[in-house]
């Protein structure tokens, strides 16, 4: 080869350039690359062989990679070769050409801002991303978000089957039905009962306090429901429970309170849906021969049991969402009118407001534990909260939890306008003579014989349909039990018919207990009192445990206090609960209903 180009010195000068013109992988340089000043010689244009498709780039005359070059090259010889005015000469790589953002690329540059050689000694785009190992920029918009969205939304592989999260469509309206229609229900017509123990002050102040302590409770759990830090969500209250205190702590604390509150209420809504229905049949069928008020009260039960498994077939929680509708629309619907008819029919004669005699200081103590309970027990839900966020879609830019308190402030401003009327005008129209069933009873017992049919049956059916909404969604979480026990042993979504069976057999189940235990109803304090920290302390406690607010701040005093006073109000109202049932007596009789 040194003979080759010692005789052929213009091959030599060729190999020459051939050299410099290789990319330097192993020096590195800083110098601006510029072009060198043009001299007066001119040559013919040169033939460039780029496609014409380069040539086109709007922005083609702006980069440093295409350069019209007025290079002086010197030979062996002395004789000076000069290029002008020639083509562009194109090195740009061919993904670059056609790019719109071309000129605003880190790797061209313009003559009054010349291009840099990298750190790596790149002299190309892709030379530059392979040393540094970036993401192209044309998937870096895309790219970083996705990563993170995937991050912050792991599922469960088996959600998809699942009723509670087999479809993810929801907003806030579908937030603010739900919501609404668990967060109000017939509990609230025996507020009135609470204040015969409390009085008017201790009554409303108790009232607005519990009211205000839900509410901040029910923030924190639509915070908690999804974490950034694990890209989890919790879309169960038991899933949240056993990540913040280990699956064997929150079982023991969190699994008989929420199983009570989604199999104990749809129990208590059969028994409140058929008693209701027994009545609306009377008030219809009144001075007639009609021969549908001759069923007992165990048929009633049978007939309002079998309407509420038929409802139950709708597949998951978005697909009810128009029947949860219809249950906020009927819980305001009866909320409003008995209150409204209970005030402006008048008080009925010797009406007291004297607080309920006691026998001794130690019972009194107890009826107020028992009044507690009841309020307690009326602003019951949270434990369905979680669900009904686990319906909606989430993202890295819009997570759910927006969507999900602006229907949670809009249902609860409607409950707020439902329940304090409720249980301030009702205690005003009847006082200590209110009845422990509440007021829809004390409506019909004083002023049925003068308020018109019409308002007494349309009374009673907006009761009824309201208990059959309320049960779809306190089923749910049942419903969802029972089908993961299936998806998670088979891998595969649970067939029709199963679900049909399994949902027909846990109604007909309660309605079995509904029958065994009609009385249930009667211990309203103290199911309160069990169903209390599911409301009022586990969620403080998830936060600190989730979270890890600072130690000794506000929010770290504030949730540590109200944890606390949650756990000591619970068990306080469990035995006031059990002692007024013993005082007080009720009419345990198992078979019976009445």
């Amino acid at each position: 080869m040194d003979q080759s180009t010692e005789r052929n010195p213009n091959l030599k000068n060729k190999v020459k350039v051939l050299i410099n013109m290789r990319e330097p992988n192993d020096q590195v340089s800083s110098t601006p690359i510029s072009p060198r000043p043009p001299s007066t010689a001119h040559l013919p244009p040169r033939v460039t062989s780029a496609p014409p498709s380069q040539l086109q780039s709007p922005s083609l005359s702006r980069s440093p990679l295409v350069q019209t070059p007025h290079a002086t090259t010197k030979t062996k010889t002395g004789h000076k070769t000069t290029l002008s005015h020639t083509l562009p000469v194109i090195s740009a790589p061919v993904s670059q050409y056609n790019s719109p953002s071309m000129s605003r690329s880190p790797f061209l540059g313009t003559p009054d801002r010349p291009m840099t050689v990298p750190a790596s000694g790149a002299r190309t785009p892709l030379g530059f991303i392979r040393s540094r190992n970036l993401t192209p920029k044309f998937l870096t918009p895309l790219a970083s978000p996705l990563r993170k969205v995937l991050h912050l939304t792991k599922l469960d592989p088996h959600d998809a089957w699942l009723p509670i999260t087999e479809s993810r469509n929801g907003n806030a309206f579908y937030a603010a039905f739900h919501t609404l229609c668990s967060g109000i229900g017939i509990q609230a017509l025996i507020l009135p009962v609470a204040f015969t123990f409390l009085g008017w002050v201790w009554g409303i102040i108790s009232l607005i306090l519990v009211f205000m302590w839900q509410l901040y409770t029910l923030y924190l759990l639509v915070n908690l429901h999804e974490s950034i830090e694990t890209g989890v969500r919790y879309s169960r209250y038991m899933q949240l429970a056993n990540a913040a205190f280990g699956e064997r702590i929150g079982n023991s604390l969190a699994k008989f309170p929420i199983m009570y509150l989604s199999g104990g209420t749809c129990v208590a809504l059969i028994i409140i849906g058929g008693s209701t229905a027994k009545i609306f049949i009377q008030i219809v069928c009144d001075h007639s021969s009609c021969k549908a008020d001759r069923l007992t009260p165990t048929e009633w039960y049978l007939v309002f049991t079998c309407g509420a498994v038929l409802l139950s077939q709708l597949p998951n929680m978005n697909s009810i969402a128009g029947i949860s509708l219809v249950g906020a629309i009927t819980a305001i619907g009866y909320c409003t009118t008995i209150w409204v008819v209970s005030v402006v029919e008048g008080r009925p004669p010797n009406v007291s407001y004297g607080l309920v005699k006691a026998r001794s200081d130690v019972a009194r103590v107890f009826n107020i534990l028992n009044a507690l309970g009841i309020i307690a027990f009326t602003f019951r839900g949270h434990n369905l909260i979680l669900e009904i966020q686990a319906t909606m879609p989430s993202s890295e830019k819009h997570p759910s939890r927006i969507p999900m308190w602006r229907g949670v402030k809009a249902s609860y401003a409607l409950i707020a306008i439902c329940v304090f009327p409720l249980a301030i005008g009702g205690y005003w129209a009847y006082g200590r003579q209110i009845p422990a069933s509440g007021m829809l009873n004390a409506l019909l017992m004083f002023h049925g014989k003068d308020l018109a049919r019409s308002v007494q049956g349309l009374a009673s059916l907006l009761v009824i349909i309201n208990s059959l909404t309320s049960f779809q969604i306190y089923a749910m979480p049942t419903f969802d039990e029972m089908e993961s026990s299936y998806v998670i042993r088979f891998k595969k979504p649970c067939p029709w018919w199963l679900r049909v069976v399994m949902r027909s057999f846990f109604g007909f189940g309660c309605y079995l207990f509904a029958v065994a235990f009609p009385f249930l109803g009667s211990v309203a304090g103290l199911v309160g009192g069990i169903a209390l920290p599911v409301t009022l302390a586990y969620p403080c406690f998830m936060w600190l445990k989730i979270k890890k607010p600072q130690v000794y701040s506000p929010k770290w005093w504030l949730n540590w206090g109200l944890g606390v006073l949650g756990m000591v109000l619970s068990v306080v109202v469990i035995v006031g609960g059990f002692y007024t049932v013993i005082e007080t007596g009720i009419q345990v009789k198992f078979f019976k209903p009445q």
